[in-house]
Formats: C-alpha cells, sequence, structure tokens
C-alpha cells in the first residue's frame, strides 16, 4: 500500500495516467488520498496523506494570493494577529473559491478570539470542502471555547470520522464523553 501511494502521489494516477496538477480543494488526488487516511494500515502511509492533503489544499495557482496566505502565516506566527488579518480578507475576496483561505481566516478569528466570525467562515470553508477535517476541529474547539460540550463533540467526532489520526482530536472526544457521561448527547 505505501509504495503504491508514494507513486500515486508522485504524479502517476492509479492507471499510469498523469494527474493534473490542480491544487485545491478540488485536486483529482484527494479522494485517493481520504481514502488512504482512513484505510491504510501502515501510519507512515497516513502520515503522508494527511501532509500532502495539507499541501494540496494550501497550494493555490494565484500568485498573488499565494504571497498573501504566506505572508498572513507569517504574521500569524508572529502573534501580529491585527496585520494578517486584512490580508486573510483580500485572500477571501480575491479568490473565494479557494477553501483554506477560508479556513486560515477562521483560524486568525479563533486566535483573536472572534468566535462567530470563525464559525462563519468554518461553514464557508466546509462549504467548500466538506472533508476538511481541520476546520470541523477547530470548530471542536470553538464550541469548547464557548462551553457548549456537546456541538465541541458533533464537532470532533466529524473530523475524527474523516481523519481517525487526530490524537489531540481523539483525546478532546474523550475528555468531552467524560464530562457528558449520564447526559443526553
Amino acid at each position: 500500500m505505501c509504495r503504491t501511494l508514494v507513486a500515486f502521489l508522485l504524479g502517476g494516477a492509479l492507471l499510469g495516467a498523469p494527474v493534473p496538477l490542480r491544487a485545491d480543494q478540488t485536486d483529482p488526488r484527494l479522494p485517493k488520498l481520504f481514502e488512504t487516511l482512513r484505510s491504510a494500515d501502515a501510519p507512515a502511509a497516513q502520515a503522508m496523506a494527511e501532509r500532502l492533503i495539507w499541501s494540496i489544499w494550501a497550494s493555490v495557482e494565484d500568485k498573488v494570493v499565494d504571497q498573501l496566505m504566506d505572508a498572513a502565516g507569517a504574521l500569524m506566527g508572529q502573534r501580529e494577529l491585527d496585520k494578517a488579518l486584512p490580508l486573510l480578507d483580500r485572500v477571501v475576496e480575491t479568490a473565494p473559491d479557494f477553501a483554506e483561505g477560508w479556513n486560515r481566516r477562521a483560524t486568525l478569528h479563533y486566535m483573536m478570539g472572534a468566535y462567530d466570525r470563525s464559525v462563519a467562515d468554518i461553514q464557508r470553508t466546509l462549504a467548500l470542502e466538506p472533508r476538511h477535517f481541520g476546520a470541523l476541529s477547530g470548530l471542536g474547539l470553538i464550541y469548547m471555547a464557548l462551553d457548549n460540550p456537546k456541538a465541541a463533540l458533533k464537532a470532533f467526532e466529524q473530523a475524527l470520522a474523516i481523519n481517525p489520526n487526530m490524537p489531540g482530536t481523539r483525546a478532546n472526544v474523550e475528555e468531552l464523553k467524560k464530562k457528558l457521561k449520564g447526559t443526553d448527547l
């Protein structure tokens, strides 16, 4: 399985045909990567599939949008959140069908404590890419911060159904189940 995955990811499709290099949530390599993420026996294959999914999601054909994403990411890493926001606003205005732009801005809103805005951006992310396990996990974190454990549990479980290899999310599910034990889920 691992050798097949590597060959596929290096550009060959299952029948040896080249895979178009469109990179975003519509990339034709994603279905196979999600299948590997859920079903591979080897943790290394699962980890590789996850890394490649994130890489594909983050890729955009527009150089300006790519530069804005990079600059915003650097500013977020430096905790200069107010400076990153206008860059990500421009990303979603320029590329409204780019799911990762919405997800990155959702993350920024979360970091700023603007949970309503973050949820709105997550909803847009999921409308564009329903398999976005990162957005679903982020939604769970928001609901935890808002002390809504039932909604948090639901979001985390949805993320794990797509990507069962998220130890932090799994730990959150276990913690929430203990907290909600004896209540109607």
